[in-house]
This record gives structure tokens, C-alpha cells and sequence, in this order.
């Protein structure tokens, strides 16, 4: 099976990994696939849907399998349509993996080739980006502490573990305090080698 040649943008909530992938997806060679969105346009008629809104509705986490083949019939929709060439562009991943077990599946799909890990000490500054991003989405409950600390815990204690299942040598800490365009520059100093190479292995193809 083909495995899509991937960066993963990993990091906190809050950390900003939404706005580093679409800056990011909108630099040509690259394709930003935010897990949230996939979620977000799900059709609940379809099989999966219908999996999806089962769990969801009551309150209860959908299972990794689920997941991910949600997240692969999605992105191989956008190679259909021709949104998403996995030849010439470097998948963009955000939001996935966020369990071990689902980095295990996805293992079958992906060929991780960076991990951006966008690092935030100032545990202040996360909890007023998430509120002022909650607020400025009309998303009020999502404002408050109790909800922004839990994310946080969840973070720690399910996704956080997820860096381990990959080689040390390609994961990467960007500080995510600065500037978006500061945070880009680091980005891309990581990036920009691996395209050059993957475009390299294109052209010969």
C-alpha cells in the first residue's frame, strides 16, 4: 500500500498548530489536512458517519479504528479530486495522530518524515490563546478555565506520549511564543530541506 510521504504538526492546544498548517498548506508542494475539519465535514449518512455520530452523540470517544479510517477515506477523496497530489505534495498532517494506537494504524498510511513539535512554556499565554480563539468563534464554553485545563490534562495524558513512537532524530521543538511569521521562519528552516528532497526525487520519477 502507498504510504503518504508526511510532516506531522504536533503541540498543545493552543500551541497554534491550525495556524502554522494553513500558512503552511497554502506554500505550493505542501497540503494541509486538519483532522478538526475532517470531523467537522463528515457525511453522517455514510457508514463511518453514522459510526461516528453513534459515539459521538452519547458522549463517548471514537474509537482509533474509526478515526482513522475517517481521516484516509477523507484525504484519499482530496487525491480524487486532484486537491491533494501524494506524488508532488508533502502531507501536512494536524490533529492526527493523537493516540499511540492511532499512530500504530496510521503507520499503514503514513511515512512520517518530520514532526514539528511546537512547544509553549508559558502556560498563561496557551490558556489566553485558546480563550481569545473560543471567544472569537462564538465558542463561550469553551472560554473557561475548567474546559481549557481539561484539554490540557488530556493533552498530557494521551497525545503528549504520542512524539515517544517516533525516531528522535526527526522530531523537531519549535518554540511557539513570537511571532506567527518568527514561528514560520523555524518551521520552515526544518521543512524546506525535506520538499528540496522529496522535489528532488519527483523530478527524477
Amino acid at each position: 500500500m502507498h504510504r503518504y510521504k508526511s510532516i506531522l504538526l504536533f503541540g498543545a492546544p493552543g500551541a497554534g498548530k491550525g495556524t502554522q498548517g494553513q500558512v503552511l498548506g497554502r506554500i505550493p508542494g505542501f497540503y494541509h489536512c486538519a483532522c478538526g475539519d475532517v470531523f467537522r465535514n463528515l457525511d453522517i449518512t455514510s457508514e463511518l458517519g453514522k459510526a461516528f455520530f453513534d459515539f459521538s452523540s452519547k458522549g463517548q470517544l471514537v474509537p482509533d479504528e474509526i478515526t482513522v479510517k475517517m481521516w484516509a477515506e477523507n484525504i484519499h477523496a482530496h487525491t480524487v479530486i486532484g486537491d491533494y497530489k501524494p506524488t508532488k505534495d508533502l502531507l501536512i498532517l494536524d490533529g492526527i495522530p493523537r493516540t499511540i494506537e492511532q499512530a500504530k494504524i496510521m503507520d499503514g498510511y503514513i511515512d512520517v518524515l518530520n514532526v514539528i513539535h511546537l512547544m509553549c512554556n508559558d502556560e498563561n499565554e496557551m490558556f489566553q490563546r485558546l480563550k481569545r480563539r473560543a471567544l472569537k468563534s462564538n465558542r463561550h464554553d469553551d472560554a473557561d478555565e475548567k474546559v481549557i485545563r481539561n484539554r490540557w490534562q488530556v493533552y498530557e495524558r494521551e497525545t503528549a506520549p504520542v512524539l515517544q513512537h517516533y525516531p528522535s532524530d526527526i522530531v523537531h521543538d519549535i518554540d511557539s511564543i513570537g511571532s506567527p511569521a518568527h514561528v514560520m521562519h523555524d518551521i520552515l528552516d526544518v521543512v524546506v530541506p525535506v520538499q528540496d528532497k522529496h522535489f528532488a526525487a519527483f523530478i527524477d520519477d
